[in-house]
C-alpha cells in the first residue's frame, strides 16, 4: 500500500489518515468562519438592526428609520419603499449629506428575475442586472428598480423627524453615533438580510 497502515479509502482513493484531517479542518473552518462572520438582520416592522454572528445577538440598534412608505419585496424607482430580501455591503464611505454611506448590491438577481417575470424591468436593464452578478460586481443603479440603497447616518438631520417618522427613499437611516458603533462591527461584504 502506497500510503502504509494509516491510510482511509475516501471516494475509492486511498489517502492517508493526515489528509483527511487536514480536509476535516479545513472545511470545518470554512463552515465556522460562514456561521460565526458578522452579520445584519434588518427588521422593517420593529424598526431595528440586530448585528448577529451565527445565530447569537451582539448588538441590537433600535429606532431606525426606513422607506417613507414602508418596505416591499417589488421596490421600484421613486416608491420611497425599503426593499426586502438579501444583500451583501459593497462599500462604506463617508458622506456629507449622510455622516457615512454602507451600500448595499441591490437591486439583487432575485429582484431581476421577479421584476422582469411582473414587467417592471425588460430584457435588457435583466440582462445588464445579470451581467454585473456574473462578474461580480456592484449592479447597474440607474433601471426601473432604483438604486443608491444603503444604511446611513442622519448627518445633519433632525433627530426629532428621525425618532417620530421613516423618512427615507428606500434606504435604513440610523442615528450618526450608531452609524459610528456598527461600522466598527462589519465590513465591505457583510450580508445583509432585510425583512
Amino acid at each position: 500500500a502506497p500510503f502504509g497502515d494509516n491510510a482511509v479509502m475516501y471516494n475509492s482513493i486511498r489517502l492517508p489518515a493526515t489528509c483527511l484531517l487536514v480536509l476535516f479542518i479545513s472545511f470545518a473552518g470554512r463552515a465556522f468562519a460562514q456561521t460565526t462572520a458578522p452579520w445584519l438582520l434588518v427588521d422593517t416592522s420593529e424598526l431595528r438592526v440586530t448585528v448577529m454572528s451565527g445565530d447569537d445577538v451582539v448588538t441590537v440598534f433600535e429606532n431606525i428609520a426606513i422607506g417613507s412608505n414602508g418596505a416591499t419585496r417589488d421596490k421600484q424607482v421613486g416608491d420611497e419603499r425599503t426593499p426586502l430580501g438579501e444583500y451583501r455591503i459593497t462599500e462604506i464611505r463617508d458622506s456629507r449629506r449622510f455622516y457615512r454611506f454602507m451600500a448595499l448590491d441591490y437591486p439583487s438577481l432575485e429582484d431581476a428575475v421577479r421584476a422582469l417575470d411582473d414587467g417592471r424591468i425588460d430584457e435588457r436593464d435583466y440582462a445588464r442586472i445579470r451581467q454585473a452578478w456574473r462578474r461580480g460586481i456592484p449592479p447597474p443603479q440607474n433601471t426601473p428598480l432604483g438604486g443608491h440603497l444603503g444604511l446611513h447616518g442622519l448627518g445633519n438631520g433632525n433627530p426629532d423627524i428621525h425618532e417620530r417618522f421613516n423618512w427615507t427613499n428606500g434606504c435604513i437611516a440610523l442615528t450618526n453615533d450608531q452609524v459610528d458603533e456598527l461600522t466598527k462591527l462589519i465590513a465591505v461584504g457583510t450580508r445583509v438580510s432585510i425583512r
